[in-house]
């Protein structure tokens, strides 16, 4: 037979220089490009674009045509798709007298806060009508909703739209259900609430300086929020008052509801040994408008008129409170602290019994996940369920066979 052959049975090509041709990159070699190894120093607290503190005035709604009025800042945040915070993204809605318009957001979670005016919004989950100081908010809804301005002041109505899908966009995912049902808040019970809370004995007998109802969900009744993502709070303050700092690592979108003149949010990195804010920047409340706190960033509200003054902030600590890592601090209970010789590395070590007491028992799950029992460590727990007793980190554990004898 002429000419050579592979003894594998596989004839050798070569390309027209007479080259071997270049062998396929494997499976491995080609998972490994995409493959970064960092010293851990120097990345573990990466650079990246802050958070910064901006405004979306309320002109923008009182004037011009139909139209969603997105507060995009995606170019500030180095994030590729529309967002006002890395999970949310919030717009204005004005919708001229007479007239409707569409919106659609792929979200878990959409909230509207009818600013002014008067009208309707119908989807897939139904129609409701909503007037000035209504709230509702929708779970997933991958078709239109559709609103309608009935009656409105400045020629149109207002709507302060808040969802999560700068969230999902970044999971590069769909939600594949919804979390809750549609809600709707009406600005009648909310303030029937607040006055309510008016003439309740504040705990402690201390006097409030804010009179606020954190706007909760049914479907989250483990934090309280507005939904599993999104948290809300009519909050006021009273005239002539100071609302001291305090601290969260939620992002703030805050909607200024109605205020008179010096009205404003100061708000900074740090505070001082008298827990007051250094180098602040001051954010006027001006009625319709927004503006950011960034997470982490101390700040304090202050009334120095002679009204009452209402905000409504929106936040991603429906997400925070589930991951339990929402940190909420008040300057004045850090101060306290801060004199004691401590610093806290979790604000649960404050607010909540079962991790104040969980160095002291061991913090170690006892027993086997059992059908029916709570595995959850806390004092409380071992105290009630079925006569344990107090224990300690060296205690031994009884076996899931000698737990039907106590």
């Amino acid at each position: 037979m002429n000419g050579s052959t592979v003894e594998c049975g596989t004839p050798k090509v070569c390309n027209s220089q007479g080259q071997a041709p270049v062998k396929p990159a494997t499976n491995e070699e080609k998972w490994m490009k995409t493959a970064c190894i960092y010293e851990y120093g120097s990345a573990a607290n990466p650079e990246m674009a802050p958070i910064p503190v901006l405004v979306h005035p309320p002109n923008l709604h009182e004037q011009g045509e139909t139209r969603v009025i997105p507060f995009d800042i995606d170019d500030f945040l180095e994030i590729e798709k529309q967002c006002t915070s890395p999970n949310l993204m919030a717009s204005f809605v004005r919708i001229c007298t007479g007239e409707t318009i569409n919106t659609q957001a792929n979200a878990t979670s959409q909230a509207f806060y009818v600013i002014r005016g008067e009208g309707t919004s119908e989807s897939e989950h139904g129609k409701i009508s909503w007037s000035t100081g209504d709230l509702f908010v929708l779970p997933v809804t991958p078709g239109i909703i559709h609103h309608v301005c009935t009656a409105a002041e400045k020629g149109g109505a207002a709507i302060y739209w808040v969802h999560d899908e700068p969230l999902l966009n970044y999971l590069g995912v769909s939600p594949a259900g919804k979390k809750f049902e549609p809600t709707l808040y009406k600005r009648e019970k909310l303030l029937e609430r607040v006055e309510e809370i008016k003439h309740e004995q504040p705990p402690g007998g201390k006097e409030r300086n804010r009179l606020g109802v954190l706007l909760g969900n049914s479907a989250c009744e483990q934090t309280k929020t507005l939904t599993h993502v999104l948290w809300s709070l009519l909050n006021s303050i009273p005239a002539k008052t100071v609302q001291r700092p305090h601290r969260h690592n939620s992002v703030a979108l805050d909607l200024a509801v109605s205020a008179k003149p010096n009205v404003y949010t100061l708000m900074g990195k740090e505070i001082d040994s008298n827990g007051d804010i250094i180098d602040p920047i001051r954010c006027e409340w001006v009625p319709g408008g927004v503006f950011i706190t960034p997470p982490g960033w101390w700040h304090s509200h202050h009334n120095e008129s002679d009204d009452v003054a209402w905000v409504l902030p929106m936040q991603d600590a429906g997400l925070y409170t589930h991951q339990r890592t929402l940190d909420i601090r008040f300057v004045d209970d850090e101060l306290a602290l801060h004199k004691e010789g401590k610093i806290r590395g979790s604000a649960f070590a404050v607010t909540n019994k079962q991790y104040t007491e969980m160095s002291h028992i061991g913090s170690q799950v006892p027993i086997a996940k059992m059908t029916g029992m709570k595995r959850v460590l806390s004092i409380e727990n071992l105290q009630n369920n079925r006569g344990m007793k107090r224990i300690n980190s060296t205690a031994s554990f009884p076996s899931s066979t000698d737990l039907s004898k106590m």
